[in-house]
């Protein structure tokens, strides 16, 4: 069975720094592209930060580029995202997901992913 549990979500102050992570069982996360989107409230789900199954860079969606960092963990079967500079608009609920097929570029559609994780809330204060 295949479970993503995430965990570092909560309150943070604008210009500060978060981290999340989301521990990954039932698949291999070297085999996987994942991602990772958000819901902020009253919105859709959007797509954050994705990576390839090989690894490599993360690919962001714009409003985080240079601020937001998608990291791996082959050994632990981990992934995070960190948060440097968060700004109030970066309020939602977080969402680590793991695509379906294995060996596949990252999407930013949330089609191609279909194991969530539980979700975690963050907030960023003014």
């Amino acid at each position: 069975q295949v479970q993503l549990v995430e965990s570092g979500g909560g309150l943070a102050q604008a210009g500060g720094s978060l981290r999340l992570s989301c521990a990954v069982s039932g698949r291999t996360v070297s085999s996987y592209g994942m991602g990772w989107f958000r819901q902020p409230p009253g919105k859709e789900r959007e797509f954050v930060a994705g990576i390839n199954w090989n690894g490599g860079r993360g690919y962001y969606r714009d409003s985080v580029k240079g601020r937001f960092t998608f990291s791996r963990d082959n050994a632990k079967n981990t992934i995070d995202l960190q948060m440097n500079s968060p700004k109030p608009e970066d309020t939602a609920v977080y969402y680590c997901a793991v695509q379906r097929r294995p060996y596949r570029s990252y999407s930013s559609d949330a089609y191609e992913y279909d194991y969530w994780g539980q979700g975690t809330q963050v907030t960023v204060s003014s």
